[in-house]
């Protein structure tokens, strides 16, 4: 038996990268996959790339930082899979600056997507899995949320916050058998670092102990085992996904 038959698992941010990859992978591990993104055509392509899965894929264009499409996202998940199993918060953005430089809009507009919008879509699909007496959800940080990183306030401050709002959710619904943890990616390529010089992307990788950059497949292959059975011990951790780069 695959180890998430017959789960439904909604990913936000699942347009590309991490998200699509993710996407893949559980539906290879039997899931029924909600796809959240506010790209359009990102949500066809990875819809089309279901091939003969397409029964069990769903891909819905929403902003996680607007109430009214949550509400319709799991209402939609609900009415086509009968429930909601998984939430994984895989949506985020960057504006890096140095603080001195830092403008105000950088500031807000990553920590509405990567802060509020994650209390948001957790607080409504927390209800629902409070209903079922189950239920596992999974939020992107980053090493940044760790370590901090130069020239990235905004995005460090969101991810320290995802790490405080996965221990305190363990801690708040673990009576309802919900389990909360958190994937810590290193230097990853996707369309994010894509972006980045060749000399960034050159000093990412020996900062790694591996010498390499990670893969979306690796986030991936780390969210399908949390949310599974294999890992129904585990809940309130900050799982780094890294390849060594800050031990």
């Amino acid at each position: 038996m695959k180890r998430l038959e017959g789960k439904t698992a909604v990913i936000t941010g699942g347009g590309r990268g991490i998200g699509a990859a993710t996407a893949g992978k559980f539906l290879e591990e039997g899931a029924n996959v909600v796809v959240v993104d506010v790209n359009q055509d990102d949500l066809d392509h990875v819809v089309n790339e279901a091939g003969e899965q397409q029964e069990r894929i769903l891909g819905i264009k929403a902003d996680i930082t607007s109430k009214q499409d949550i509400d319709h996202v799991l209402a939609e998940s609900v009415r086509t899979f009968t429930r909601v199993d998984i939430l994984i918060n895989n949506a985020g953005i960057t504006a890096d600056s140095q603080l001195l430089k830092m403008e105000e809009e950088d500031w807000d507009k990553v920590i509405n997507v990567n802060l509020k919008g994650v209390f948001l879509m957790t607080q409504k699909a927390a209800a629902l899995m409070k209903e079922q007496q189950s239920g596992v959800i999974l939020n992107a940080s980053s090493v940044v949320g760790v370590y901090g990183n130069f020239g990235q306030t905004n995005y460090a401050a969101s991810k320290f916050g995802i790490n405080g709002m996965t221990k305190t959710w363990a801690k708040e619904l673990g009576r309802y058998k919900i389990r909360v943890n958190s994937v810590a990616p290193g230097f990853i390529l996707s369309p994010m670092t894509e972006k980045m010089p060749e000399k960034a992307l050159t000093m990412m990788k020996e900062k790694a102990v591996l010498g390499t950059l990670g893969r979306p497949e690796d986030i991936a292959n780390a969210y399908a085992f949390l949310a599974s059975d294999e890992a129904s011990f585990i809940t309130g951790a900050v799982l780094n996904v890294d390849g060594g780069a800050v031990i």
